[in-house]
């Protein structure tokens, strides 16, 4: 499993490069089909935050849903500490999830498989999610941060539980039943939201 540690307004010693290596050595027995963790150490530079200057983000990318989570600490040693717990218990979820839709699968009959049909060829490896890029907003100080997700078709079902995995308070997706783009979101208590957009994809792509 690849581990990539990247910095953001800060460089990052070897020696807490080595610390996250072994941080995160457990993780592949709570994610065997993990093929990568992208660790993101970013400081804060605003004095009144003092407390929370650093702060690591933690996403888990491989065969399944992605799994993320961060902390913020005025140490980036307990700031990992915080984001790896915090990693773990999603991905115990995530694991348990995986076991019950296993269980709820009825067994296929043997007479009921298909005539085994020569491999197909092997396919390409999809990309991983795109790099952050950053944009100034025309002459003023703010500073756009885009980012593009591959997505397919989910329930809303799947959405939330996506969602609870990365830890935000919103998810977009691909409504797999009307095909419209759609947004879920955290209400107050364990309420949750969807907004819908009156266009579905096939529509919207045809527009371009």
């Amino acid at each position: 499993m690849e581990i990539v540690v990247v910095g953001r307004h800060v460089e990052v010693p070897e020696r807490f490069r080595r610390h996250v290596t072994d941080k995160l050595g457990k993780v592949e027995q709570l994610a065997p089909r993990a093929q990568r963790i992208d660790v993101e150490i970013t400081h804060e530079k605003n004095p009144r935050q003092s407390d929370l200057s650093e702060r690591v983000e933690l996403t888990v990318r491989g065969k399944g849903p992605v799994v993320r989570a961060e902390a913020s600490a005025d140490d980036p040693y307990a700031a990992l500490d915080a984001a790896v717990t915090k990693l773990a218990e999603r991905l115990r979820r995530a694991r348990d999830r995986r076991k019950d839709h296993h269980k709820d699968t009825p067994p296929v009959p043997t007479d009921a498989l298909p005539t085994p049909m020569p491999p197909p060829e092997p396919a390409p490896t999809p990309p991983a999610p795109g790099e952050a890029v950053e944009t100034p907003w025309g002459d003023s100080p703010v500073v756009i941060r885009e980012k593009t997700h591959h997505a397919q078709p989910m329930t809303l079902d799947d959405a939330l539980y996506e969602m609870e995995m990365v830890g935000h308070d919103f998810f977009l997706f691909i409504d797999a039943e009307t095909a419209l783009p759609s947004v879920a979101y955290r209400r107050r208590g364990w309420s949750y939201g969807v907004i819908r957009l009156d266009a579905p994809v096939a529509a919207v792509t045809s527009a371009v």
